[in-house]
């Protein structure tokens, strides 16, 4: 199929966008960058906006930069930006993990960051590592700028904070200390599905105790979120096996998964157990390799 009429505006600044949005916010006006949601949608007709305002040609969100303590990552940052680590440390090391489970390779050369932010599918990896680190969202539009934190911004299933006639201009994301260490799980039918359920642990090791404790989980929800109940259960205790069992056990029981049936239910809160086992396990054996390798003191 092809898509239905729609005009299209090509701005070439921030202001200009937020302008012309202000103008079609009303009549179904929409934003594109990537497209890789948006544009399949309109092939089949299931999306038919009246108005495209094209954001590709502001150089402005084109910015990749860490800027007081945070990495900044405008609105037409590609997911293959991560490929290689685009800042040292553990930060540029975990999105450089997690972006090569993002669909496939085409779609990591088009499709961007904030992008996937905006559409916020509970499935996306990039709002599953906004969510667990803390990620802060600039927005604009004629009434000015405001920041929206992450915790924020997602509400439901593809449903977030950002207004119809605002812009989501940048993320930012906290750099992380040397000593954060992080483990990543994903599991999906076939490699570039869709997950079905994501695991993300984030921590630092202290002689062995562990400190500043994130876990994340997205897929299995309406939008992804962290797991304070398994994150207290480690926070400040020895990483042992049988201590990372409980918490996967926590996080097993404290999600809602949006199946259907109580069998679906139960399957999906069997994979958020795995995967948060998992990720642990990959934050804790990562750390344990690169000491024994003397990479770390």
């Amino acid at each position: 199929m092809k898509p239905g009429k729609f005009a299209y505006y090509e701005p070439s600044s921030i202001d200009q966008a937020v302008l012309m949005l202000a103008d079609v916010a009303g009549q179904d006006g929409r934003v594109i960058a990537g497209g890789q949601t948006l544009v399949p949608a309109m092939a089949l007709r299931f999306a038919q906006p009246a108005y495209l305002v094209d954001i590709n040609g502001i150089e402005e969100l084109q910015v990749l930069k860490v800027e007081e303590s945070r990495l900044v990552i405008g609105a037409c940052v590609r997911h293959a930006a991560f490929h290689a680590p685009v800042v040292d440390g553990p930060l540029g090391a975990l999105l450089s993990t997690v972006v090569r489970h993002i669909a496939h390779l085409p779609i990591r050369t088009r499709g961007t960051f904030c992008g996937s932010l905006a559409n916020a599918d509970p499935a996306s990896e990039w709002c599953l590592v906004a969510a667990t680190l803390g990620a802060s969202l600039s927005v604009r539009s004629v009434a000015g700028e405001r920041s929206i934190p992450a915790e924020d911004f997602f509400l439901g299933f593809m449903t977030t904070a950002l207004e119809s006639n605002e812009l989501l201009v940048s993320a930012s994301l906290p750099l992380l200390p040397e000593e954060t260490v992080h483990g990543f799980e994903e599991f999906s039918r076939r490699a570039g599905d869709f997950a079905q359920a994501m695991g993300l642990a984030v921590l630092s090791l202290e002689g062995g105790v562990m400190r500043n404790v994130r876990i994340g989980v997205g897929g299995v929800e309406s939008f992804p979120r962290r797991l304070s109940d398994a994150e207290q259960l480690l926070e400040g205790r020895q990483a042992e096996d049988a201590l990372l069992d409980q918490a996967a056990d926590a996080a097993a029981a404290c999600v809602a998964p949006v199946d259907i049936t109580p069998q679906e239910q139960e399957f999906r809160r069997r994979l958020v157990r795995t995967v948060v086992q998992r990720a642990l396990l990959k934050a804790l054996g990562r750390r344990h390799a690169a000491t024994q390798e003397g990479l770390l003191s």
